[in-house]
């Protein structure tokens, strides 16, 4: 039988097959605690004991369960003893002569995790105490009990849970303890993916949302929310609740249809691979959500918006869920969108599509150019297929299309298209047409164009105004020129790479008024092919700036005129709009991307107006973004001056920031990260140790931690230094600190050992890997991480094959010699590629990303050296 991989026909062929009734499934987690009984070598393991009752369309078919355990005790098919040697072979369990109706019964002994994929074990170093949480999107469920791992075999779950003595246990349902036994209530028909426990001595605050039902019932959900105990004094349960209950006020008034799954539990949890996961009744969130130190407004609206896109996926995704991976669309691009949408009408952070137009849509527009672009509704042909694809395009791109959906059908055809569609496939699965078919009812559009144009095709294109004006100097005509952007390598390009779809867009108009640049004219216009012309803005003043995709009603990279980009260079700054100075500042950056802005220019530009932002989040982008530049797009003879001027800008401003603000903050944060200068690393030595002061800044913990990366990286900060620095944080997110510290250190001992860590050995935690690596690749570090180019290549086939794919793809994507910026890295690249076409399509489609990046990066580099003269 092949291995943990499931195809898509595989899982249609199992589903015509089966049908399944529910699941009995008990854990004993007692083995959490204490020393492992096969010692240090042997997996640490849980008994985990499931009883599946379903029906077989073809009596006497064959077929299989899904289950990845070191061991299996024994299996019972129909009151038949079943030879484990026989059927299992480590990821499925063979079921041969199926009856009509059948009970299956599997006894195993299952792995705890170190990799957050299956059920998580984490042991706080601050004071012994093991937490565990289980994670499985897209298919790892099946490490914890034996099951059907595909997303259209839902069922009714009921779950029991044994504990070490003083634990809380959380599942889908509601839950209690008798006897010793944690015994939770049977949840309604879901998929495997969503189930979930939570296990051990967390801090849990609750709480109670209660609403009055159309019918003058009483909705009462019973809130909580947990964190480990050592981040109880910084939990802010209370600011977690008042989002969740104006998510649920939002959602509620929009989508008729009564929350379906009972309490609404959120845990926050350590060593989490994803931001959060919608499992129903029991949302899990990394802890990186429970702020340790001061944040800013952008870092709770973060946290806002992922409560939020949670909650949306109670209802797109968890009451009605897609057929397969195929459709992930269904659920994460609607999610994306509606916790931008609630996030604007029913909470404080009103400015939220200004967020979605700066950094959603930057991680779509990258994502939309690599070789690895697909369409929204993707094709997915197996489960490793199916991890990648949890990608800028099916979250933000998706995101996007739908928000111009709302624009082209109506927002309140769209909302009642919604409520159709929960209705009439609650606790069912979908595709595509199912959605389609209640919008045409609702919008009475069209909408198998709009999707094949949208949703079918891929890739992004560009809209560029063109101006002419007459003899008197007003606008004699304006359009919009249409062009299609496609990656630069790529052998088979997706269907419709080269489309130019249908766009409803604003332009606007902006010229000088009373020293700022104001719009004083717009228009909406259907683009349609290469030109558009824009006839309702003839006979307008001459602009300075034309914005085309004004309100960023639509998905496009924004492109300039001549003047528009000659203003922009001039005035920037002087746009009062937030959010046309978040669209310019992302068509900017997207330029410079394109090779088509040198990367010094855009830097220029930062330091010129970036203190003059006001938008917190669009600030940390662009820090972002003159980073990036820096580092990949400058040209390697100007690097060095770059980043003196960098960290020169950035100590002025935050020398000039409001003393405590959170703009002072934040230009805390980006000058340590762009600090080299032996006089920058000296002033955090003294803002360390209290010699120097900055009035307003508290350097709190999370703070030092980020003043001393630089000062590992340059080797201004010993191992020594390091050490005292964890005794003074001796928590898990100060061990995660060290470790990234300690493997930024300018050694080749040192870039060895984690070297040797990551790829040679399995004993780091997920969240360890991801800190060693994010150590290990220094950009002041080139010459010392040269010899790793060759050791990549040589390495990734195997790390692939044994590693968990979560691991793999950290190594994969975290360790590529990106910053071995050369010709001859990307003919390693290529070389590897044409010598490993049968390498596994996830792997190649992880190279072949870097591969492009790479290339990217040095057309940004032939720029910006062309642009030194």
């Amino acid at each position: 039988m092949p291995g943990e991989n499931l195809s898509r026909d595989e899982a249609q062929e199992r589903a015509a097959l089966l049908s399944v009734d529910g699941y009995d499934v008990s854990l004993d987690l007692r083995s959490a605690v204490g020393e492992a009984p096969g010692g240090a070598d042997e997996p640490r393991t849980f008994r985990s004991v499931t009883t599946i009752r379903f029906r077989c369309a073809e009596p006497g078919a064959a077929c299989f369960a899904d289950l990845i355990a070191p061991s299996v005790t024994a299996v019972s098919l129909n009151g038949k003893d079943l030879d484990p040697g026989e059927v299992f072979d480590g990821a499925r369990i063979l079921l041969e002569d199926l009856a009509a109706e059948n009970e299956l019964v599997v006894d195993a002994q299952c792995a705890y995790s170190r990799t957050g994929e299956g059920l998580h074990r984490f042991v706080d170093p601050e004071d012994g105490e093991v937490y565990l949480y289980t994670q499985y999107e897209p298919a790892d469920a099946r490490r914890v009990f034996a099951n059907f791992e595909q997303p259209d075999l839902k069922a009714p779950f009921r779950f029991e849970v044994r504990a070490p003595e003083g634990w809380t246990v959380w599942s889908n349902g509601a839950g209690e303890k008798h006897d010793g036994v944690w015994r939770f209530a049977e949840t309604k028909p879901i998929s495997t993916y969503i189930t979930c426990v939570v296990a051990g001595p967390y801090h849990y605050v609750t709480d109670t949302y209660t609403r009055t039902l159309d019918d003058g019932t009483t909705l009462e959900i019973p809130l909580g929310a947990m964190c480990r105990k050592g981040l109880a004094r910084h939990f802010d349960a209370d600011d977690v609740f008042l989002i969740t209950k104006q998510g649920l006020d939002f959602f509620h008034d929009h989508f008729d249809y009564p929350y379906p799954f009972g309490k609404y539990d959120q845990a926050f949890v350590p060593e989490y691979n994803l931001g959060a996961m919608e499992n129903p009744g029991l949302v899990t969130f990394t802890e990186e959500f429970v702020f340790r130190g001061r944040v800013t407004r952008a870092s709770y609206e973060r946290r806002a918006n992922v409560i939020l896109h949670e909650m949306a996926h109670m209802w797109f995704g968890d009451l009605v869920t897609m057929a397969w991976w195929d459709d992930l669309w269904l659920k994460e691009s609607f999610a994306d969108f509606m916790g931008s949408f609630s996030l604007v009408e029913a909470t404080r952070f009103t400015s939220g599509w200004i967020t979605f137009a700066n950094n959603r849509k930057a991680w779509a527009y990258r994502a939309d150019q690599l070789p690895s672009t697909h369409p929204i509704t993707a094709d997915i042909r197996d489960l490793q297929d199916a991890k990648l694809n949890f990608d800028g395009i099916t979250y933000a791109k998706g995101a996007s299309v739908l928000k111009q959906l709302v624009a082209y059908v109506g927002r309140e055809a769209f909302l009642e298209g919604a409520r159709r569609y929960f209705k009439r496939n609650a606790y069912g699965n979908t595709r595509l047409t199912d959605l389609l078919s209640v919008l045409e009812e609702t919008s009475g559009r069209d909408m198998a164009s709009w999707a094949r144009s949208w949703l079918q095709t891929a890739g992004v294109n560009s809209l560029t105004p063109q101006v002419l004006l007459g003899e008197d100097g007003r606008i004699a005509e304006l359009s919009v020129l249409q062009e299609a952007a496609g990656p630069a390598h790529q052998s088979a390009p997706p269907t419709g790479i080269h489309e130019l779809r249908p766009h409803r867009v604003a332009v606007g108009l902006y010229r000088t008024e009373g020293g700022a640049l104001v719009r004083y004219a717009r228009a909406e216009v259907d683009v349609h092919g290469p030109r558009t012309v824009v006839g309702e803005l003839a006979g307008a003043g001459a602009p300075e700036l034309v914005l085309v995709n004004d309100d960023d009603l639509t998905y496009c990279k924004i492109r300039f005129d001549d003047t528009s980009l000659e203003t922009l260079k001039d005035r920037l700054g002087d746009i009062t709009d937030p959010l046309a100075r978040a669209l310019c500042w992302s068509a900017l950056w997207n330029l410079t991307r394109d090779a088509l802005v040198p990367a010094r220019d855009f830097v220029d530009l930062v330091l010129r107006f970036a203190g003059r932002e006001s938008d917190i989040g669009v600030l940390q982008m662009l820090h972002t973004w003159a980073d990036s530049a820096l580092t990949y797009y400058a040209a390697p003879a100007w690097r060095e001056t770059g980043g003196r001027l960098l960290a020169e800008g950035a100590l002025r401003e935050l020398r000039q920031a409001e003393p405590g603000s959170q703009h002072q903050l934040t230009w805390a944060r980006f000058f340590a990260a762009v600090a080299s200068q032996e006089a920058d690393l000296r002033l955090l030595r003294g803002l360390l140790d209290g010699t120097d002061k900055i009035d307003g800044l508290e350097v709190d913990q999370e703070l030092r931690w980020a003043f001393l990366r630089p000062l590992a990286a340059h080797g201004a900060a010993d191992e020594s230094v390091l050490a005292a620095e964890l005794a003074r944080d001796d928590t898990a997110s100060g061990k995660r600190h060290q470790v990234r510290c300690l493997a930024a250190r300018p050694s080749a001992a040192v870039k060895a050992q984690a070297w040797a860590q990551v790829v040679e050995s399995d004993t780091l935690s997920n969240a360890l890997v991801e800190a060693t690596i994010a150590g290990f690749a220094q950009p002041s570090q080139r010459e010392l991480l040269a010899p790793y180019a060759e050791k990549y290549f040589a390495a990734i086939g195997r790390v692939w094959a044994e590693r968990s794919i979560q691991i793999g793809m950290h190594v994969v994507r975290g360790l590529f010699p990106a910053l071995q910026d050369s010709p001859e890295t990307l003919e390693a690249t290529d070389a590897w590629l044409a010598a490993h076409e049968d390498a596994p399509p996830a792997l190649r489609r992880l190279v072949l990303e870097a591969r492009d990046d790479l290339a990217r990066a040095l057309r940004g580099q032939a720029c910006d050296a062309r642009a030194a003269g």
